[in-house]
């Protein structure tokens, strides 16, 4: 018979400690649970947003949008920005442009911030621009400013030093700055003169006693990297000119030579035409001038006169209908 106040020990299940593995296993959990925790929330306070380049970010923020839009480093980009298009167009030198530059100036009228964002604290700004050329230089018309509603966009650079501009709605301004010439008597100090030799080595350009006999030599080709000065006028008046054909026939005194040829045959044949060879020659008219405006260089623009004058001559023969 069992005693139930004190049952046989052999007879009941053993009552057993945790191993000294098991408790290893444990503490080590708890420790790297802990540490865990500890890691997420340093990287909570050190980046809570965890945004990308957040230094640059946070240096461009500091400046205030509606500044940078009318700020002078703004429009020191701008006016470069200008100035490089017209060169391009021009197919000048950009050297020339970019020291020409440098005595423009630009002012924008009522800067506005019209959108940011402010994730990459990209802004996009417009105005009323205006451009003041220096003295001794003017475009095709004998302007000397030029005034554009533009639009222009500032965002942050790759490496984050300085900023990137995209300039929108400033081909009234590119296309005329790109036939800028010397007009009346150039400044003592040209910015756009190619250096010149010494004194000692430059022959006068006219002899102060020529010899009758003499023949005079043709005058040197100008450099590419000057401008050249207005000379000879085309038929139509260049203080209007406004498609890209125009300005290159205002700032070619050769272009403007054919141009006037061509307008005289062109008013002469239309003088003895009967009404259908009139209605022709009109039509051809506007096909020659939208040809010519698509040119892309003066070669281009002089061969379409050449060609214009043939096709006005074989219109009024009859050999062409």
């Amino acid at each position: 018979m069992i005693d139930e106040r004190n049952p046989d020990p052999r007879g009941a299940p053993l009552k057993r400690g945790m191993t000294p593995t098991q408790i290893a296993l444990i503490v080590a959990g708890l420790f790297i649970a802990a540490f865990a925790v500890w890691t997420f929330a340093s990287t909570r306070r050190s980046n809570p947003d965890k945004l990308p380049d957040s230094n640059s970010v946070a240096a461009t923020k500091t400046a205030d949008p509606e500044k940078r839009c009318g700020s002078q480093a703004t429009y020191d980009l701008i006016k470069g920005e200008l100035f490089r298009r017209a060169a391009v167009v021009r197919g000048a030198d950009q050297a020339a442009f970019s020291k020409l530059a440098d005595y423009a100036v630009v002012r924008i009228d009522r800067p506005l911030l019209d959108s940011e964002d402010d994730q990459t604290t990209a802004i996009s700004c417009s105005g009323s621009l205006t451009l003041d050329l220096p003295p001794g230089v003017a475009v095709v018309g004998g302007r000397r400013t030029l005034v554009a509603d533009i639009g222009y966009a500032l965002r942050r650079s790759a490496d984050g030093n300085g900023e990137v501009l995209t300039l929108t709605r400033a081909d009234s301004i590119i296309t005329p700055l790109a036939t800028i010439a010397r007009v009346g008597n150039a400044p003592a100090v040209d910015p756009l003169a190619p250096t010149p030799p010494p004194p000692t080595l430059q022959p006068p350009l006219v002899p102060l006693s020529p010899d009758p006999t003499t023949v005079p030599a043709a005058p040197p080709a100008p450099s590419p990297a000057s401008v050249p000065t207005f000379a000879g006028r085309p038929s139509f008046n260049c203080a209007n000119a406004s498609t890209r054909g125009e300005l290159a026939v205002c700032g070619d005194s050769g272009l403007a030579s054919l141009d006037r040829q061509m307008a005289a045959q062109y008013v002469e044949a239309l003088r003895g035409a009967d009404p259908q060879t009139r209605a022709e020659l009109q039509r051809s008219r506007d096909r020659f001038l939208s040809y010519r405006d698509q040119c892309p260089s003066s070669a281009c623009i002089a061969q379409t006169y050449r060609g214009r004058m043939r096709e006005i001559r074989d219109i009024a023969d009859g050999t062409l209908r």
